[in-house]
């Protein structure tokens, strides 16, 4: 079911994504949607979006999509929710690529790479030039700086 969301990440995650959202849609649609025919309440269709979103930032990480506004979701409902019957999982996945995509992705950690990646360095250069100036070349310390702050970001799921 998560084909269509393949598109939200980098070319080479996408095998990977289909593997991780496919699973979490199918069961939140189980979970939600594939019960006996029951009339939904605007909200209680929100809340079980909102949760399957949330089930999908656990299990992708760093990268975290907005829950949508309520007038997104439902223009989306009514764009892909055709009659009145129970919902399909085809309506479910392309109302979810909708709100997705329209509401857009946040925690890519372009602020953090750019203020670890090129912040941390400059500021222990500072430093260093302040306490130290001669102790360790240039050379090596922004490179170490640089690479230790690549390994943190990596050990806490940054990038």
């Amino acid at each position: 079911m998560g084909q269509t969301l393949k598109k939200l990440g980098p070319a080479g995650s996408e095998e990977k994504k289909d593997r991780d959202i496919g699973p979490i849609i199918e069961k939140c649609y189980e979970t939600y949607f594939a019960k006996a025919d029951q009339e939904w309440t605007s909200a209680e269709f929100f809340h079980a979006i909102c949760q399957t979103v949330e089930e999908i930032n656990k299990k992708i990480g760093s990268t975290q999509f907005r829950v949508p506004s309520t007038a997104t979701l439902q223009q989306a409902f009514d764009i892909n929710h055709k009659g009145k019957g129970k919902l399909k999982k085809e309506e479910f996945q392309k109302i979810l690529q909708d709100v997705i995509l329209e509401t857009g992705v946040t925690g890519l950690g372009v602020k953090d790479i750019i203020l670890y990646l090129f912040g941390v360095p400059v500021t222990a250069l500072f430093i260093k030039q302040q306490i130290f100036p001669k102790a360790i070349p240039n050379e090596v310390f922004i490179p170490g700086v640089t690479s230790a702050t690549v390994f943190g970001l990596a050990k806490f799921n940054k990038i």
